[in-house]
């Protein structure tokens, strides 16, 4: 009898999972008109396919931390560098698969309950983390993503500003950062990652060149005279490195928000794998071959564009990372805009203007910071240490387990775990295993590291810094300097 009350209870979940998807697909489908600009429309800017959850999910997932990756190389050495990457990739490519899990159940025991309730809602982590589990739960989850999200955004206009001075060094790194905070304020405008279907494949042809351009040009370059690839050896630099790695592939922040987007949510979890594979391709060949050509000479440069020779290539690939840069600014702070609305009340606003204009007070503060750490390497390992390692990958992990704790949740999960990871019990082997590993090496010898790094930087530039490792002035622009102390209003001669 019980048996086939589980198995009744099992084959109406499977169609209510069913319902849900069929229902997203129909709302979707039915608020399409058919005229020619909504058609040219549809192509550009509305996603919902597996092929935009790809795209968005490997751009997401690499962008300027392709040219720190060289960096980390220098401080972990070519060996350990290869595999932590392999190692956080499938690592992060589990707890996508485990967010997805969650999200299906949570989607499917809300629905149930009120049919209508996510018509123009995003559903984001921390909802998810509540259905589930309740509100602490919800708060832990809310302030980790949130954090990440802001510094992960913070991040984005440091690079925009690191790279630019490679073309034009006659303005500091610091005015750069203003421009660029103006420009990346515009994503206020995109309204959902529906939206951003064209971008995200931009996002990553454009990373594509950049990779392959960082991997031709260090082997065209060769090895710098007596090059040396002494890694590691400090524990700092090692542990430092080490998280920024675990940083690359930490895209889940806004896993939720492209997995919801989608059509066919289901499938997210094999996209998530087959992104990190690909972004695999890019970042090993580039990492591995600049750190090859300039070896220890990394360390003292934490952006990879600063040791290649100037040329249009170089050019080219800094102006393409630099619009990917913007891209994933609004990646990374579209799910702080729904937070922001949802606490004010106006995330259901149908009026685009309305929805833009309650955004920007969220860009304000990412502004700020930028210009006030602009510690372009360090700050990503200090965020993957902190940050990430408990949005990406403790948190997921435990919400699995404490989720899934009963045999009754565990029998009539929506996802059941795969045999080749030995079902449930294989899971619980596997998440057990990525908590200790990220709460020990990522979290504790990371963030002591990491912040150890951060600490370092502080002391030796300052805050507001107005050219983080900018080359020093020339020497003979300082020889008047040698004698007497200046007058206020001296004027070089």
């Amino acid at each position: 009898m019980e048996i086939a009350e589980a198995a009744a209870e099992t084959t109406t979940t499977m169609m209510t999972t069913t319902t849900v998807i069929v229902e997203k697909n129909n709302n979707h489908n039915n608020n399409e008109p058919t005229d020619a600009m909504t058609k040219l429309s549809k192509l550009f800017w509305h996603g919902g396919s597996v092929y935009d959850a790809w795209f968005s999910c490997a751009s997401n997932q690499v962008a300027q931390v392709l040219l720190t990756l060289p960096y980390s190389f220098s401080q972990v050495g070519m060996v350990s560098g290869i595999v932590l990457q392999l190692l956080y990739g499938l690592m992060g490519s589990w707890t996508a698969y485990l967010i997805t899990s969650l999200y299906l159940e949570y989607r499917l025991r809300k629905q149930t309950q009120k049919p209508h309730y996510f018509t123009n809602h995003v559903i984001q982590w921390f909802e998810v983390l509540e259905g589930l589990l309740g509100r602490r739960w919800r708060n832990v989850g809310l302030v980790f993503n949130c954090t990440f999200l802001l510094f992960g955004s913070v991040i984005q206009l440091i690079a925009c500003a690191s790279n630019i001075y490679y073309i034009n060094e006659k303005i500091e790194k610091r005015t750069w950062t203003y421009i660029f905070g103006a420009c990346c304020a515009t994503t206020v405008f995109v309204p959902s990652f529906h939206n951003y279907r064209i971008w995200s494949f931009l996002g990553l042809a454009m990373t594509t060149y950049t990779a392959w351009y960082l991997a031709i040009a260090s082997f065209l370059h060769g090895q710098v005279e007596g090059v040396k690839h002494s890694g590691p050896t400090k524990m700092v630099l090692y542990f430092t490195g080490a998280t920024n790695i675990l940083y690359t592939f930490g895209g889940h922040a806004v896993t939720v928000e492209i997995m919801d987007a989608m059509w066919k949510p289901e499938k997210f979890k094999g996209i998530y794998l087959m992104a990190t594979v690909y972004v695999l391709t890019l970042t090993l060949p580039s990492a591995a071959a600049v750190y090859w050509a300039f070896g220890d000479l990394l360390l003292n440069h934490s952006n990879a564009f600063a040791l290649l020779p100037k040329s249009t290539f170089r050019d080219l690939a800094v102006v393409l990372m630099l619009i990917h840069q913007f891209i994933t600014f609004g990646f990374a702070c579209t799910p702080l805009y729904f937070v922001w609305e949802k606490a004010i009340g106006m995330h259901k606003c149908k009026s685009l203007c309305k929805r833009a204009a309650a955004r920007l007070p969220v860009v304000v503060p990412i502004w700020f910071l930028a210009i006030v750490f602009p510690f372009f390497g360090p700050i990503n390992s200090a965020v993957g240490s902190l940050l990430v390692s408990f949005t990406v990958y403790i948190i997921p992990a435990l919400a699995h387990m404490f989720t899934f704790k009963s045999p009754a949740a565990r029998e009539n999960a929506v996802e059941q775990p795969p045999k080749f990871v030995g079902r449930w019990v294989g899971t619980y082997t596997i998440n057990v295993f990525v908590v200790v590993w990220v709460l020990v090496v990522g979290f504790g010898f990371g963030g002591w590291a990491s912040m150890t790094n951060f600490i370092r930087q502080i002391d030796n530039f300052g805050l507001f810094a107005k050219c983080y490792q900018c080359p020093p002035p020339l020497p003979s622009q300082q020889h008047n300097f040698t004698v007497a102390p200046p007058p206020l209003h001296h004027h070089h001669h």
